[in-house]
């Protein structure tokens, strides 16, 4: 490609090619990528600017309520637009990164939707990214297939596939391979605006459309910019208004106050929310963090019980009912383990537990991380469905959710295991991410950029606050450098020292350890450590 022409427009690729991601990056799609960034560059500005606003409120002891302004439209009756055929029935989806070989497992692994993932399990390598969308393009067009290099095992799609839904990434991220006038554009306006400039029309022609989940937004501005942006693209491409549909992530804890008015502003073009429950953990502790009495105990003493989580998703499955969008269920980060019956047994049956109570709660549907588990998935739905295809008819009227219900703090216990644990798992994590992978399977629990941030952030909370553990002793710098130093040095000795620099180690243990220890929370691990990554 001949860059010279688009550097005289200003607008300047960094990322090299290889001649199949040539036919992604082409003048014409940089030139559509770059003309969205130039037309909502200021408002996203602007709207990130109001978020490191209402952080310092948050800090000096501000709490959010249901807004006042928005009341007549909460109370109010409307409905979004209809919802396709082909998000009619989203009893379980599964998610995971655009790698080729996960598309075509995903898309034939029996869930019925399947959300290619550009965001938090994806490490936004230059090649991850771009040649994501050369894997996205096949699999629309119908003409993926896969080879394993070592076993030859090739890989195609089935006659019959899940529904396509893209995550791109959010508000917050640059890509930085891609300039326009001198600055980086909008990740999350690349990954939208590649994939819809090759497929959108494709997508149409096939009776299916340019499906999408946003991430990370924070309120209902942040769902207006979203729904100008598609507006604009839409025209700018000759496809009907409203083709485009979005399921929002509910995974922070301001969004869960603006729920009505985050469907409100998509309306033409929504179709769900979805309770995102690990980055929604790290939003309660990230909002709350200058707040003594917020401290969280253990990951694994949070779970969907808790009233501040149970309270949230009853509340999304209300909200999305009464105005005929779906309320989809969370992510089942369990995988199945091959080499231990028992273990996989006890496993299956926390997944088979967990998405019951869903389904009984009124969920449409729910995440799963692993082929595997889509038909214990299922079959928790099925039972509730009896036949139909969702469960839009359950209004939950009986839901009655309060500020103080979202606010609830949960009491338990903070353990030396679960430092360790919450060490373990972000460095580890975060060695896998430099080298490429954004999606891990640790300790049998399938580990992304969000149950990290929890890691990394519950060991911060608990190191600002002195926060103490079950048998009496202070989570202080010593305790934990005590803990972190015989983690690592076992890792070591385990790899040996080739792979372990070799893994990234050092360097994912330089980052965890200033994400941890410094005195302010930064706002995203990914943010900070990307500059790392090729």
């Amino acid at each position: 490609m001949d860059r010279s022409t688009l550097t005289a427009e200003s607008i300047r690729l960094e990322g090299d090619l290889t001649p199949e991601q040539e036919q992604i990056a082409t003048p014409e799609a940089l030139r559509f990528v770059a003309l969205l960034d130039r037309e909502f560059r200021s408002k996203r500005k602007q709207l990130l600017g109001r978020r490191r606003e209402l952080a310092e409120c948050w800090d000096s002891g501000w709490r959010p309520d249901f807004l006042e302004e928005t009341r007549e439209l909460r109370e109010s009756e409307w409905r979004i637009a209809p919802v396709p055929d082909d998000l009619q029935d989203r009893r379980v989806e599964i998610t995971g990164p655009p790698d080729r070989k996960m598309i075509i497992n995903a898309l034939n692994s029996g869930a019925q939707v399947y959300m290619a993932d550009f965001e938090d399990s994806c490490a936004p390598t230059w090649d991850n990214i771009i040649q994501g969308q050369v894997n996205l393009r096949d699999a629309v067009a119908g003409t993926i297939s896969f080879t394993n290099p070592t076993t030859g095992k090739q890989y195609a799609l089935n006659e019959e596939t899940a529904t396509l839904v893209v995550r791109p990434r959010g508000w917050h991220l640059n890509e930085k391979h891609l300039e326009v006038d001198g600055e980086a554009v909008s990740a999350g306006l690349f990954d939208f605006g590649l994939y819809l400039f090759h497929n959108a029309k494709t997508l149409v022609e096939k009776g299916s459309g340019p499906y999408l989940y946003l991430p990370k937004l924070e309120g209902h501005e942040e769902a207006r910019l979203w729904n100008e942006v598609f507006l604009r693209a839409q025209a700018e491409l000759g496809i009907p208004s409203g083709t485009i549909k979005a399921t929002v992530l509910i995974e922070t804890l301001p969004a869960a106050f603006e729920m009505d008015e985050i469907l409100h502003e998509l309306r033409e073009h929504a179709a769900g929310l979805n309770c995102g429950r690990w980055d929604y953990i790290f939003s309660f502790i990230k909002k709350q963090r200058a707040e003594p009495g917020c401290v969280l105990p253990d990951r694994g003493n949070v779970g969907m019980d808790r009233h501040f989580l149970r309270s949230y998703s009853q509340l999304l499955i209300r909200t999305c009912h009464r105005r005929g969008a779906h309320a989809m269920g969370g992510m089942a980060a369990q995988i199945p383990i091959r080499e231990d019956a028992e273990k996989s047994a006890a496993a299956l049956e926390k997944v088979r537990a967990d998405k019951r109570r869903e389904a009984q709660d009124g969920h449409d549907g729910t995440w799963v991380a692993h082929p595997g588990l889509v038909e214990t998935a299922r079959t928790e739905f099925d039972a509730v469905l009896e036949g139909r295809q969702n469960q839009l008819d359950v209004a939950r009227e009986d839901v009655e959710v309060a500020a103080e219900d979202l606010l609830h703090v949960p009491s338990g216990e903070i353990s030396e295991a679960g430092v360790r644990q919450n060490a373990s798992v972000g460095v580890r994590y975060l060695a896998a991410w430099l080298c490429g992978n954004g999606c891990v399977p640790i300790d049998h629990l399938m580990e992304d950029a969000a149950t990290a941030e929890i890691s990394r952030t519950q060991l911060w909370q608990w190191l600002q606050h002195g926060a103490q553990l079950a048998d009496g002793r202070i989570v202080d710098r010593d305790l934990y450098q005590v803990i972190f130093d015989e983690e690592f040095a076992s890792i070591r000795i385990e790899l040996g020292d080739e792979e372990f620099e070799r893994q990234q180690f050092p360097r994912a243990i330089e980052l965890f350890e200033e994400l941890v220890l410094r005195d302010g929370l930064v706002d995203f691990l990914t943010l900070f450590a990307g500059p790392y990554l090729a």
